[in-house]
């Protein structure tokens, strides 16, 4: 599998283990694509769903986002984490994109943020 492809794995790479000096305009950016990024079975974006666990963006426009899924059983296993790439790729800065798949910790409605919990309406 290419650098550039998405995947799965237990523990994420030294590279996404490291936080480098992020530039923290092109994460925002970075932000706001995640936030127009939706799992299909849930009308929240990915981002308040605390599905985005670690974002790194380097001032040289390399992006590593670590992320999981509701279930491993979920239906856009396969096909979400290169979609969320594809869409990190389109940002003008980003000259690399990276997404990595993780179970640890797994994810939980815990995880949400407070407006995506309102959004559901849960406590």
């Amino acid at each position: 599998m290419s650098e550039e492809n998405s995947e799965t794995i237990e523990t994420p790479p030294p590279a996404l283990q490291e936080t480098p000096t992020n530039d923290w305009k092109l994460e925002k950016k970075v932000v706001d694509v995640l936030k127009k990024c939706f799992d299909p079975e849930i009308p929240v974006n990915i981002y308040e769903l605390g599905l985005i666990y670690k974002i790194d963006a380097s001032p040289e426009g390399h992006v590593n986002i670590l992320m999981t899924l509701t279930s491993p059983m979920c239906p856009v296993a396969e096909s979400l984490p290169g979609d969320v790439e594809q869409k990190i790729k389109e940002v003008e800065e980003v000259k690399t994109a990276r997404v990595a798949v993780t179970w640890d910790p797994p994810w939980g409605p815990e995880m949400m943020t407070e407006a995506a919990k309102l959004q559901l309406n849960l406590p």
